[in-house]
Order: structure tokens, then C-alpha cells, then sequence
């Protein structure tokens, strides 16, 4: 069904015979007040007043915290630890950005039941969908905060609470535990969805602030539809930092939040603080302030001009550095929360949101001329929260060695602003073209604009809520579900027909060593799948390949090709089978030398994962794996390549474990009981939609939600040798290994490469180290040998371009013919010649099979009248030339004989030259 409210939802108990429902004439929302107002009392709609409304006592941001907690705790809500920032217990989720987010989607749908009910939880969240407003609004915007929410699930068989309670919860909360007067407080009605799910609800105002919604989550979004459930929860968030803000009374809730830090980041930062006076009058009228309308703040700066006596001009001066100021105290913390709980910068996923909040640190400290290094701000958030949030300070080396290499690939990044934004000399970039130069490259847009602007003139009008755009586009991965996953490679046709059958009993779970089976046919397809009552075979997932082997029926015998998963069924992928029927007996044999060698590399992977975590940080997390009978790979999260000695260091602890003989446990425990006993590094491989997780632990070492097949004791894996460590994408590594018999094979391997090298060098395998040094010397004395004629030869060339140089007015000219091609001494020529000439232009052409090689260099004065690419346009009239390069470089191969290309180039250089000649100013000429 489509949105409809039933608006008595919004008549509760607490309303009645106290509250009046009125309409807010300027937003047009209903809302419930006990006094008479024209006015929803929330931002924009009404300036903050709160500064002036009495409470019972300041809370700073820690009591504010405890304050919400125990009054819940004292209301029968139990207490629940919050989760991290990174929701890692969702796969359509980056970011934890409220506290249902912890429930969804597993408690929300009904799967599993809640850790308690009624509870309440003070959870940390990072939402960067209104990154842009961040400072300029004060504080009613920030990227992390901590939402107080109180829930309740109410079942069918089971009602906690609904709405009145909440209501009168919130009243209570406010009027009698902060002292607000009852008659400043608003409930106004609004509609909530987020997660999948939607509902009524109130969001609570007072004084021109929301200081808290309360969601009546009823429905689940399918679509533009909505669908009612049987689940009825009482979704809350309460804002800490509005409510530290609210009773401290402070100029802005960065001051309430941060308290000292904010004046420590003002001295650092060489930012004079505003006058206390100036900072009220503006965060009184701060709640106007919208990105689609920036020129408010210009509007309230003249505002407060008029009630102090004070030019526009110095409140600018004061008021607009402390917005970028503001933004870095929000955005370091952020970026501490971030870090701390494991997130790896990158280009992708939960990594590139981080990314995106560095570099726009980066980019305000530029904007404020600051060379204050981003680690020290950040060190700074360390030392002020690691009580808050010990991670910060346990994994503070790491935060602090990750930021200062964004530092570095960030400037990296703007030493190519003029070249990638060359692009757009001639038209200004879209908005799509601004987000994929940031997407790809990393450019802030508003340096891409000032660099149009100064070098060619080209205006480029930045969106002002661009990093939020950006944000919002990668705030979710795309959603691949368990099941299409698991049934990738078979037809739509047959996943809908497997999903008729039954679950399959699973006997590769319930003995994966049992190599033969007997089981009845349940369902055949198109001569070649067959669904089975049970099976031993291992259908593909979690990056372990599909069993196969033989299905037999009377005297004969199938092959089984592959074995899928989709949902609880296991569908076999047959080679054909005649002879197979529904509702026979046949029995079943796996391929079990290759089935073992894969469970042996499975083994191996949950030991080399949790070596990894030991090594190189627990912020190591799998980003996909594979485990096939010859080899295994682990691509895992890492800010680095690892050093030879970190490597060495992982493998050692891997085969520790290994020698250690551990029994591998399988454990199937309730959601809520397994991430209570392991955490969420249970869902390295992924998280199953399942309420009972199959759970596989190396006692002490690591333990992971896995479907697959694992050896009974480590020692089975045998040894585990680490082949390959490269980096396969931007904050992503990946080690290859074998294991046990596997070694064999990857040890003859090299054997063969040896035996290849030593018939080479002319010596046994014995000899090879011996051979190779002295070979080494060889080439080096060679070498040096080289590098000194080499250097004769280029001062003799030096002379001779001297000699033949011919000035045609704008540049020297001189085309030169070479018959060594040394690419080497080619480039060392020309930088020396150009540096010791700025006005030659120097063609220098090869002879290459057939074709010709040609290199175009140009001098730095040369450089103001000729072009490279321009010569190669004007020799492309002429013969099939393919080049690249910029304006003083250019290299190319002609599809030509070097003689006939000396000619062509000959008169093509001399045309060119008076065509420059000609265009050029007289009273330039000389």
C-alpha cells in the first residue's frame, strides 16, 4: 500500500485535555504544544530560543550521556553496549549512522529477538549526508554524535509499549528530569524511514531545537510501497550533543561537546576566537541557515551588525574562519571514531568515506593557510576521547601512521591538479564531471575551480552540499543477496524450481569427512541438475569451489560437475544422467583428494587471518577469498604493503598454530549469544540471514560465521607457505599461499624455474647463488663502463646539435638522426640540451624496425611560440604517426622508413615555423 497516516496515532494520552494541536504556518506541519503558538518551534522555523528557557542543571556532554541512560535504566530499559561506528554486522550498510541500525535487519524483520526488552543505548554514530552544513549551522549539524534511543519490540503475542508510553516518556525526561517548563516543549508530527523500514512519528522541540524523534516504526519499505508488520517498534533518538548544548547554554555545541579542545584547536590553528556575543547572536539565528541558501548567512551577519553596533566587515572576520575551524574539530574526531574501529582508507567502500573525510580536513586547513599537520589535530582527539573510547587509544599508532600517509597522497594528489584539470580548458565541468575527477582522482572541486579560473578563464560553479552528493552515493554497498550470490551461475528458472524442495540435509556439515552417501531423488531438471533428500557434497560459497564426484544409479555411474546452494536446497550440476529418476535411491561419492586439499586451505585461511589480525592490526578485515585444491588467496584490508619482515613474522605464527595440533570446534549458537562471545569479527566472510549461526573456532585464535568444510585439527593443514603479497587495489593486499601436499607442487615449480636459470648461467642448481654474484659484478663493472662512454658519446652529440642548430627567430631548430637506440642516453641528451639552450626545439628520430621512433623535446623559452603536439599534428598531415605527450614533450613511432621520414620532417618543421612566425605579435618578433 501506498503512505497513509492514521493521524489518531498522534493523539495519545499525554495530549489529552493538556495539549492543542495547532498548525505551524510557515512549514504547515501539526504539531501539540500546551500553550497557544503559531509556530512549530523548530529550525527554520522559529531562532533558537532555548538559550534563555531555565533548566535544572548543566550537563556536560559525559552526564548527559549517564543522565539518559539511568532514567530509562530506572524505567525498566536494560542498558546495552553500543556497537562500532562500522556496521559490520550489515552488508548493506557502511556506516552505523543511528541506533536502530544496530537491530536492523536481522531483529527488525523478526528473524532473531532483540538482546533485551525494552532496552536503551548511547550509540555512536558518523552520518556524513549533511557533511557540507557542518560549521556553518553551530553545531546542529555534525558528522558524529551519539544517539540515546530507547526501543521497544512489540510482538504480536508480545506488547512492551507503544505510544503513549514513548510520549510520556519524553515528557517526563525533559520536564522532570532536565526541568524544562512543559510549556516550551513540541511535539510535532512527521513521517520517519531509514533502513528499510518507515513509520510515524514526533519529532520534539524546544526552543527552535529537535532535541529528540520518536519513530513509530510500522512498516517495511518495499519499493514505493508500504508494507505493514506484524513487528511494531518503538524507535528513539534522543541527540546527546543537543542536549549537553541545550542546558550548558554555550555559544555553540562545539563548545558544550569539546569544551577546551576548541579553544586548544583555536590557538593551534592561529584562529582569534569570536566575541562571546557575537558567537550567541549568531547561533541564535543559526537555525535559518540552509545550503540552498548560503546568502542567510550574509542576511544574519548584517543582522547582528545592526544590534551590537558593528560593521558587517569585522563580524566576517571574526565569524567565517571558526566555520572551517568548527568543520576540522567535528571531522578529526570523526575521523579518530572511524580509524579506531578498523576502517582503511581507499577508493572504495567503508575506506572511501573515510578518504573523503580526511582529505576534507585537508582541504579546510588549506582554505585557513595552516601547516599544522592533520595527525597532531587528530592526536589531539585521541588524548581528549580514549576514555570514551579505548580503541582509540589501543590502536593509536596505527591512526597516526594511516593519517600522515593520507597526508602525503593527498598533496600527492594536488601536484596533478593542473594536468588532470587541463581536460577543461575550454568548457566548465558539470557537477558529474566535479564528482568523478573527486571519484577518480581525488581533486577537491573547489581547486579544480580556482585552477580553471586563474589558468584559463573557465568559471565552475561548485554545488555547495558537494561532498554531501558524494557521500550519499557511497553511503551503501551495492546489495548482492545470499541467495543470488549463491546461486550466481544458474539460471533464474532452475533457482525457482530448486526453491520448491525441502531443505537438504547437509552431511558434508554433519561429517564433512564422509566421502560416500546414500539419498532419494527429490527432483530432476533438463537432464542435468538433480536436488537430492541429503548430500555430501559441498555446494560453492564463502569462496570454497563446489565438490565434485559421481552420482551412481543401478550399474551406473554420473559425473557431478559442480554442486550450487540456493536457500537451504543444494542443486547439482550433472555432466548428464539418463538413468536418474525422482524417487530412486542413488548413491553418491565426492571427489575426496580434492575435497580434503580444500578444506585443508580453508583451515589454513581462518589461521593466516587471524596471524594477519596478530601482525598487522585487528583493523584487518577479508575482502574476499578463494580456496581451491592447489592454492588459496586472502584479500584483506591494509593501508600498506607489508614488509619481508612482517610477512616472515605472519607465516611463523601461522605455522604455529599449525604445529600447535588445535581441535577446530563448530559451534551453532543464536545470533545474539555468538556476537556476545566473539564479536563482530565473526562476520569476516560475510554475514548470514540466518537467527542460528554455524560458528567455526580455532580456540584462542580466531572464529568466524563459515559455512565451508574445515579440517578437525590444525595440524591436518600441514604447513603453510606464503607464495604471493601484492597489492591488488587501493587499500586492499592479497596473500596467495599453499598448503601441505599442495607445497609439493608449488616447490616443484620452482624447482623447474631453477633448473632453467642454472642451464642459462652454464652451472648445476648448486651453483646458481655462486654464479649469480659474480654475473652481478660483471654487470655492474659493465655497467659503469657503459654509463662512462655513454657520457662522451652525449657531450659529443652536445657539440655536434651545437653545430647544426639553425635559429629561425622564435626557437632553436635542430633535427637529429640517430642510429643507437639507447633510450636512457636519449633522455639524458635532451634534458642537457634543452638546459643548456631554453630556446631549442630538438626532433630527434630512431630507426625501429621498419619504422621510425621519434622524440620531440622543447625548451623552456622555446616553449612560448612552439608546441609538441602542435609539430606532431603538422607531421600527422604528412605520414601515420602515433604519439602522446604534452606541450614540451612528445614521443611517437612514424609507420615509416627513417629515410623518407627525415625529409617529411624536414619541411613539416620549417612550414610549422613560419606558421608560428606569422601568428606571432609584430612587436614580439625580433
Amino acid at each position: 500500500m501506498s503512505k497513509i497516516i492514521d493521524e489518531s496515532i498522534y493523539r495519545v494520552k499525554s495530549f489529552r485535555g493538556k495539549y492543542s494541536r495547532d498548525r505551524c504556518r510557515k512549514c504547515g506541519s501539526y504539531f501539540w504544544s500546551v500553550k497557544a503558538r503559531e509556530e512549530c518551534g523548530d529550525a527554520p522555523c522559529s531562532d533558537y530560543t532555548f538559550f534563555s528557557i531555565p533548566v535544572k542543571r548543566s550537563l556536560s556532554y559525559r552526564d548527559a550521556i549517564d543522565v539518559f541512560l539511568n532514567f530509562f535504566n530506572r524505567y525498566g530499559h536494560e542498558i546495552i553496549e553500543p556497537r562500532p561506528v562500522v556496521a559490520r554486522w550489515r552488508e548493506d550498510l557502511y556506516l552505523t549512522i543511528a541506533s536502530i541500525v544496530a537491530f536492523q535487519p536481522h531483529v527488525t524483520s523478526g528473524l532473531v529477538p532483540p538482546p533485551a526488552n525494552p532496552l536503551v543505548i548511547a550509540q555512536p554514530c558518523i552520518r556524513l549526508e549533511d557533511i557540507d552544513s557542518v560549521g556553518l549551522t553551530i553545531g546542529r549539524h555534525l558528522t558524529n554524535f551519539i544517539m540515546g534511543g530507547h526501543h521497544a519490540f512489540n510482538y504480536v503475542d508480545k506488547q512492551v509499549y507503544w505510544t503513549d508510553e514513548t510520549v510520556e516518556y519524553a515528557r517526563q525526561f525533559f520536564v522532570d528530569e532536565i526541568g524544562v517548563p512543559e510549556e516550551e516543549i513540541v511535539f510535532k508530527e512527521s513521517w520517519w524511514e531509514g533502513g528499510g523500514n518507515a513509520g510515524p512519528c514526533f519529532e520534539v522541540a524546544i526552543g527552535g531545537i529537535e532535541l529528540a524523534t520518536l519513530v513509530f516504526m510500522m512498516y517495511r519499505v518495499n519499493g514505493s510501497n508500504y508494507v505493514e508488520m506484524p513487528l511494531k517498534i518503538v524507535d528513539t533518538g534522543y541527540g546527546i550533543e543537543r542536549i549537553a548544548w541545550f542546558t550548558q547554554k554555550t555559544p555553540t555545541a562545539f563548545h558544550a561537546v569539546y569544551g577546551e579542545l576548541v579553544r586548544e584547536f583555536h590557538r593551534r590553528l592561529g584562529i582569534l576566537e569570536p566575541d562571546t556575543e557575537i558567537l550567541h547572536e549568531f547561533a541564535r539565528r543559526a537555525g535559518r541557515i540552509r545550503l540552498e541558501e548560503l546568502s542567510t548567512i550574509d542576511k544574519i551577519i548584517g543582522e547582528i551588525g545592526d544590534a551590537l553596533g558593528m560593521k558587517k566587515s569585522s563580524i566576517e572576520e571574526q565569524i567565517r574562519p571558526t566555520f572551517d575551524l568548527y568543520a576540522i574539530v567535528d571531522h578529526t574526531k570523526t575521523i579518530s571514531m572511524m580509524l579506531a574501529d578498523g576502517i582503511v582508507p581507499s577508493n572504495s567502500g567503508e575506506g572511501y568515506l573515510a578518504r573523503l573525510v580526511i582529505r576534507r580536513v585537508l582541504r579546510r586547513l588549506g582554505r585557513l593557510n595552516s601547516d599544522v599537520p592533520l595527525v597532531e589535530l587528530v592526536d589531539k582527539q585521541l588524548s581528549f576521547w580514549g576514555d570514551m573510547y579505548p580503541r582509540m587509544i589501543k590502536n593509536r599508532d596505527r591512526i597516526r601512521e594511516i593519517v600522515e600517509l593520507e597526508e602525503d597522497r593527498y598533496r600527492e594528489t594536488l601536484s596533478r591538479v593542473s594536468t588532470i584539470a587541463s581536460r577543461y580548458s575550454k568548457k566548465s565541468p558539470t557537477v558529474e564531471d566535479l564528482v568523478d575527477l573527486y571519484d577518480s582522482h581525488g581533486l577537491p572541486p573547489d581547486i579544480v575551480a580556482n585552477e580553471l579560473k586563474k589558468r584559463y578563464g573557465v568559471l565552475v560553479e561548485v554545488p555547495p552540499n558537494f561532498y554531501s552528493i558524494v557521500a550519499s552515493r557511497h553511503s551503501k554497498p551495492k546489495i548482492v543477496r545470499e541467495m543470488e550470490r549463491e546461486a550466481e551461475a544458474l539460471p533464474d528458472y532452475v533457482v525457482s524450481w530448486a526453491l520448491r524442495f525441502p531443505e537438504t540435509t547437509r552431511i558434508f556439515h554433519e561429517n564433512p569427512y564422509q566421502r560416500t552417501f546414500k539419498a532419494k531423488v527429490l527432483g530432476v531438471l533438463d537432464g542435468k541438475y538433480v536436488v537430492l533428500d541429503s548430500t555430501a557434497f559441498y555446494p560453492e560459497g564463502g569462496g570454497q569451489i563446489g565438490d565434485r564426484g559421481i552420482l551412481i544409479a543401478g550399474s551406473r555411474s554420473y559425473k557431478v560437475l559442480d554442486a550450487k546452494k540456493v536457500g537451504n536446497v543444494i542443486v547439482h550440476v550433472m555432466e548428464g544422467f539418463e538413468g536418474i529418476t525422482e524417487n530412486i535411491e542413488v548413491a553418491g561419492e565426492i571427489d575426496w583428494n580434492v575435497r580434503y586439499k580444500r578444506m585443508r586451505h580453508h583451515t589454513a585461511t581462518h589461521i593466516l587471518l587471524g596471524a594477519l589480525r596478530k601482525v598487522l592490526g585487528e583493523h584487518i578485515w577479508q575482502a574476499g577469498a578463494e580456496k581451491t585444491e592447489l592454492k588459496a588467496r586472502l584479500d584483506v584490508t591494509h593501508y600498506k604493503l607489508p614488509s619481508d619482515e612482517e610477512i616472515e613474522k605472519i607465516e611463523i605464527l601461522a605455522n604455529n598454530i599449525v604445529d600447535s595440533a588445535i581441535d577446530v570446534k563448530v559451534h551453532y549458537l543464536p545470533r545474539n549469544v555468538a556476537e556476545n562471545t566473539y564479536g563482530f569479527t565473526l562476520y569476516q566472510g560475510g554475514v548470514p540471514m540466518t537467527p542460528i549461526i554455524r560458528v567455526v573456532e580455532i580456540p584462542n585464535w580466531d572464529a568466524e560465521a563459515c559455512f565451508g568444510t574445515h579440517v578437525r585439527n590444525t595440524s591436518e593443514v600441514g604447513g603453510i607457505k606464503i607464495v604471493n603479497v601484492e597489492k591488488i587495489a587501493d587499500g586492499i593486499v592479497r596473500f596467495e599461499y599453499v598448503v601441505a601436499t599442495a607445497l609439493a607442487n608449488h616447490i616443484k615449480g620452482l624447482e623447474e624455474k631453477l633448473r632453467s636459470v642454472a642451464s642459462k648461467l652454464g652451472v648445476g642448481i648448486n651453483e646458481v647463488d655462486i654464479r649469480i654474484d659474480s654475473t652481478t659484478r660483471e654487470l655492474n663493472n659493465l655497467r659503469s663502463m657503459l654509463n662512462l662512454y655513454r657520457d662522451v658519446y652525449i657531450n659529443n652529440l652536445l657539440q655536434h646539435i651545437a653545430n647544426k642548430t639553425v635559429n629561425v627567430g622564435v626557437a632553436k631548430l635542430c633535427l637529429l638522426r640517430l642510429d643507437i637506440d639507447d633510450r636512457e642516453m636519449l633522455r639524458e641528451l635532451l634534458v642537457r640540451a634543452t638546459s643548456r639552450e631554453p630556446k631549442l626545439a630538438i626532433l630527434t628520430i630512431i630507426p625501429r624496425d621498419n619504422r621510425t621512433y621519434v622524440e620531440i623535446s622543447i625548451g623552456l623559452e622555446a616553449q612560448e611560440s612552439i608546441d609538441a603536439k602542435d609539430i606532431v599534428s603538422e607531421i600527422a598531415r604528412y605520414v601515420n604517426i602515433k604519439a602522446g605527450g604534452k606541450k614540451d614533450h612528445v614521443s611517437g613511432i612514424i609507420e615509416s622508413n627513417i629515410d623518407e621520414v627525415e625529409k617529411i620532417i624536414e619541411r613539416t618543421i620549417q612550414e610549422y615555423v613560419k606558421k608560428v612566425e606569422l601568428t606571432k605579435p609584430k612587436n614580439s618578433r625580433k
